[in-house]
This record gives structure tokens, sequence and C-alpha cells, in this order.
């Protein structure tokens, strides 16, 4: 069952970032997605998995850090949209 709510939630979230313009493929084992931006050289990409916190459910970024709720996917695509874009990206 869990797999298949982690599913849901990042399914959601690549909806959100798929209409800012990033390309979001799903990995099957562990859920999780895999984030791009416009093809070419220096392409930027990240991985974001979904966890289950005593708070709920949460977005989180490759190393760990909770990214945001999965109430609101929209706020989590307008993040990783921020970290994609900087010159720096992926550091965290």
């Amino acid at each position: 069952m869990r797999e298949h709510t982690r599913t849901y939630f990042l399914g959601r979230l690549a909806r959100e970032l798929e209409r800012r313009g990033l390309t979001a493929r799903l990995r099957a084992d562990p859920p999780s997605l895999r984030v791009g931006g416009e093809q070419g050289p220096g392409l930027l990409t990240e991985t974001v998995d979904c966890v289950a916190l005593a708070e709920g459910w949460f977005y989180r970024w490759s190393w760990g850090e909770v990214l945001a709720s999965t109430a609101d996917p929209a706020v989590a695509a307008d993040k990783v949209v921020r970290i994609l874009a900087t010159p720096d990206a992926g550091s965290p």
C-alpha cells in the first residue's frame, strides 16, 4: 500500500513539473522521480522521492532534506524549478 501512495503523490508532482516545462520520469523501485530541464549540454537533473513522517507525507530531495508537503505539489514543483535553474544546482 505504501508504494501505491508514493506513486500517487509522485505522479501529482510529475504533472506539476511537466506544466513548468521540466521532464519527470517515474522510477518504480523504489518509487522516485528523475527530474530534468531542457535537453542539451549541462542538463541539470535531480531525484525526488516521497516519505511518510509523523506529520504526514512529504516530498524529499535526493540528499534527504524535506522539500515540501505532498498536500501541495505546486509548492514542491516551484522549489524544484528554482533549484534546477540555479547555476550550482544540486548542492544542498
